[in-house]
């Protein structure tokens, strides 16, 4: 387990600014196997996970899923046979917020 995915989630509002490119780039090195990419003019954290067979990606995605339900913070999950994606972003201020890396480092405790 990581000291990112100890960390506590923050607190925001609709007004508060996603991370910057730069500042999201400096976060990312806590995170060796996320990637940052843009979608629809919004930066999102990837990563994509493999397993040996379709249920092990069906079952690390609902314990993803759990652990987003818990917190009210939700990814994108893409399955298919033997793999998983995910994608954290912060929905309500069109880009990344800290708590992104925070989930994306629980994923992969996950893992």
């Amino acid at each position: 387990m990581s000291t990112l995915s100890n960390a506590t989630l923050q607190n925001f509002d609709k007004n508060t600014a996603p991370l910057s490119r730069d500042a999201a780039e400096q976060r990312l090195q806590q995170l060796p196997d996320w990637r940052i990419e843009e979608h629809d003019g919004e930066l999102q954290l990837r990563r994509d996970y493999t397993f040996k067979n379709f249920v092990q990606a069906l079952e690390f995605a609902n314990r993803v899923g759990a652990l987003a339900e818990e917190v009210d913070h939700h990814p994108a999950i893409t399955i298919e046979w033997g793999k998983a994606r995910v994608c954290w972003w912060t929905h309500s201020i069109g880009g990344l917020h800290d708590n992104d890396f925070v989930m994306a480092a629980r994923s992969d405790d996950i893992k």
